[in-house]
């Protein structure tokens, strides 16, 4: 079983930059792709960004050359660096993770605030 918990969110002006991690602990050797998504009041949650064990990448549209997600496996923990943010941006973000067996876990989440 795996346990996430994330951090990093706050209040920031629109332009600002955000840096969220991910840390994991349990069987984080286990761990195949970890992910982030957000959900903003009134909406579904939505993928923003996905590593594999790889390294390999992926990004929602709305993000793509804003937002850039990383994973340091001696430290069992992802991250999601936000560049540029926008109040679109304000959400809750979510850490997610999937074993090589399948099973799915998620953190509890930490929020963001674009504002000025």
């Amino acid at each position: 079983q795996v346990q996430l918990v994330e951090s990093g969110g706050g209040l920031v002006q629109p332009g600002g930059s955000l840096r969220l991690s991910c840390a994991a602990s349990g069987s984080t050797g286990s761990i195949n792709a970890m992910y982030w998504y957000r959900q903003a009041p009134g909406k579904q949650r939505d993928l923003v960004a996905a590593v594999s064990s790889a390294g390999s990448t992926n990004y929602a549209d709305s993000v793509k050359g804003r937002f850039t997600i990383s994973r340091d496996n001696a430290k069992n923990t992802v991250y999601l660096q936000m560049n540029s943010l926008k109040p679109e941006d304000t959400a809750v973000y979510y850490c997610r993770a999937v074993d090589v067996a399948g099973f799915v876990s998620w953190g509890r989440g930490t929020q963001v605030t674009v504002s000025s």
